[in-house]
């Protein structure tokens, strides 16, 4: 499978993407026993699924609740959802650490230019007590191998970030402030800046901290108090190894090449659109190569176009938690 985990980080065109997504697709049906068994029921097999859109995506639930993998391998780490206190979480058993960090990496830098430039600021506080966390995995990468040796995670020390963030702009650093919600909140009620060099990220919700905020309210909140044109934000989650990203109007683009997002009808979840639309977002993530690439998330989302989608809501009864942002 080397040859196949080579090509999926090399550049593509859209016919490449659905080519690979069918080897794959074959690979994993081969591979992985729950998700041949998902297909099965749906009698969706190699021998006919001939296209993309044939594909079954596997319902994000069972990765509480079953072991998905692909192949036989012993995990070196697992990620582990968020969650709240009283609902099962998801895990991810993984077979190589590399292989994600090579993901994040050629996901970052495929949007935002190389990741090294920047200084990142992180205040993550919940997140960190969460040692299985992919998004703290991610994170800790990031700040440990930039070139900016500012790089930290502040979690609960609002006056050391603040005076840190100051530091880096009167010194016209380009950095990255990445908080969760209520952090990046805590801190413009705390003081209110005027950046000029930094992004600022937002991720996750209130987390039971404050009230939830729509989007809108939160986003113009933030941007007021940073004085930003724009906030950014994250989209992934422990069940995947790829992320995508918006530089702010909530506007998430898949132009990585490892990513597409596709909806479905709620009432009949194997109506599925790649074009455009309003509905449930189903997910490919091609490095999520020994897991399962084909996932149905519980998300609610509008598909722009090929390119860009936008998140608006969550299915009924679904767990808020991960890294995957609330939009009311």
């Amino acid at each position: 499978m080397k040859s196949l985990e080579k090509r999926i980080f090399v550049p593509k065109t859209s016919q490449d993407f659905d080519a690979l997504c069918m080897e794959i697709f074959k690979f994993q049906y081969t591979n992985n026993y729950i998700y041949r068994q998902f297909c099965d029921l749906l009698q969706r097999n190699p021998q006919n699924v001939k296209q993309k859109i044939d594909v079954p995506f596997l319902p994000i639930e069972f990765f509480k609740t079953h072991k998905v993998v692909s192949g036989r391998w012993k995990e070196v780490a697992f990620f582990q959802s968020s969650g709240t206190t009283s609902s099962q979480k998801s895990t991810h058993f993984i077979k190589d650490l590399s292989l994600y960090e090579r993901s994040f990496v050629h996901n970052f830098n495929a949007f935002w230019g190389n990741f090294q430039q920047y200084c990142f600021l992180v205040a993550l506080p919940l997140y960190s007590k969460n040692p299985h966390s992919s998004l703290i995995y991610m994170m800790n990468y990031l700040v440990s191998h930039t070139r900016n040796n500012g790089s930290r995670f502040f979690n609960e020390d609002l006056d050391a970030l603040i005076e840190a963030i100051m530091a880096n702009e009167k010194a016209k650093k380009k950095t990255i402030l990445f908080g969760v919600t209520y952090a990046l909140l805590d801190i413009i009620e705390k003081q209110p800046l005027n950046l000029q060099h930094t992004l600022v990220f937002e991720t996750g919700g209130m987390k039971g901290q404050r009230a939830e905020l729509t989007k809108e309210e939160l986003h113009l909140r933030l941007c007021e108090g940073f004085n930003v044109r724009n906030i950014c934000s994250e989209y992934g989650m422990c069940e995947l190894f790829s992320q995508v990203y918006s530089a702010g109007n909530g506007i998430f683009h898949t132009t990585n090449g490892l990513f597409q997002v596709a909806v479905r009808d709620i009432n009949d979840p194997l109506s599925v659109d790649f074009q455009a639309g309003k509905g449930a977002i189903n997910v490919i993530d091609l490095a999520n190569l020994y897991s399962c690439s084909f996932i149905a998330t519980a998300d609610l989302g509008q598909k722009i176009n090929d390119q860009t989608f936008k998140l608006l809501g969550r299915l009924a009864d679904s767990d808020v938690r991960g890294c995957n942002l609330l939009y009311l």
